[in-house]
């Protein structure tokens, strides 16, 4: 999950469409997918935005993907570790911490998010999905899909992220305020570290 967007990223798991609410059978049609399958359909907590990205694809994709190097140019970022060698693949598994400051009901920790790879097409989607867990803070599962679509003058990233659990579900108006800037904030050092390579 992205709840790198958890605080910044409160993720997973980042300007687009947010919702508080269940999401309706229409808006499940319209999420984002990757080998057809979206976020959690159900889940209380979604967002969703997009850039353009003015660089290769090849480039955008290597920097998103190559997970051990996020901190180098994600400032909420503080660690990444692979589970398992080689590219990306379902399955894959990778574990990143970032820290979370504290709101009115949970204090200031670090989140350890351990990531799923579930659905993977290299350079089109890919999808990952797992818990981010912290002292006093917990998302039970993210759920976050990236698409990217080649256009005239670079590449278009869409991204898309819902979170469920009683404690966040509890307090949405709190962890809307962490999951749509954390999307963003994580969409705009891609733009810009894309392309300044």
């Amino acid at each position: 999950m992205s709840f790198r967007s958890a605080l910044i990223a409160i993720p997973l798991a980042a300007a687009g469409m947010f919702g508080v609410t269940a999401a309706t059978p229409a808006e499940a049609a319209t999420s984002l997918t990757c080998h057809g399958t979206g976020i959690d359909p159900a889940a209380q907590l979604h967002y969703r935005t997009e850039t353009l990205i003015k660089a290769p694809l090849s480039t955008v994709w290597k920097l998103h993907t190559a997970v051990e190097g996020w901190p180098s140019w994600q400032d909420a970022v503080t660690s990444v570790k692979r589970l398992d060698p080689g590219p990306l693949r379902p399955g894959s598994r990778f574990r990143w911490t970032t820290p979370a400051p504290p709101t009115p009901t949970t204090p200031a920790t670090t989140l350890v998010i351990t990531s799923t790879v579930q659905q993977v097409t290299p350079g089109r989607c890919i999808r990952w999905t797992g818990p981010a867990i912290g002292d006093g803070l917990s998302i039970d599962r993210g759920v976050h899909v990236w698409n990217f679509t080649p256009v005239r003058g670079g590449v278009l990233v869409r991204t898309e992220e819902s979170w469920t659990g009683k404690q966040i579900e509890a307090d949405p108006a709190t962890a809307i305020q962490y999951l749509a800037p954390g999307l963003d904030a994580w969409l705009a050092a891609l733009k810009t570290t894309a392309e300044a390579r």
